[in-house]
């Protein structure tokens, strides 16, 4: 097991169709975690969520979360981020932005465009993890 630079733990959390298991915190103590699609943008990472959802509910709350992403095939290569989320946004025009790129990445660029519509016209805001915290290994189990 190697712990991945920088440049490979970004261009690892780039890679096409990874999804994060992001965990909030809910206000009574309890562990949320959720899917969720993202990209990289800089050296944060952006997503779409509706306001109401339950882990907007708790990053409101409480704005520390922690995200895992990894690789399920042998040889396992991971990258676990703790940070904080902000709201970006919630303008439809910049929702329909975000998640064009977003579900370009997890789609392909021919249903981008069909996913950035559905995000937008549901509301979806556009959040930032901006993060402090990394650990990412790859090659976990060596063939």
């Amino acid at each position: 097991m190697e712990t991945m630079s920088k440049a490979e733990y970004l261009a690892f959390l780039s890679a096409p169709a990874r999804c994060g298991k992001l965990a909030t915190v809910r206000p009574d103590g309890r562990p949320h975690v959720v899917p969720i699609w993202f990209i990289v943008d800089g050296e944060d990472l952006i997503f779409t969520s509706g306001p109401a959802s339950v882990k907007v509910r708790n990053i409101e709350h409480n704005p520390h979360v922690a995200i895992c992403v990894d690789d399920d095939a042998v040889p396992y290569h991971y990258v676990s981020l703790e940070g904080q989320v902000s709201l970006v946004s919630s303008d439809v025009e910049d929702c329909r932005r975000w998640a064009t790129r977003i579900g370009g990445r997890y789609m392909g660029a021919d249903r981008a465009a069909e996913f950035g519509d559905k995000f937008a016209e549901a509301g979806e805001w556009v959040y930032r993890l901006v993060f402090d915290k990394v650990i990412a290994y790859k090659d976990v189990v060596a063939d």
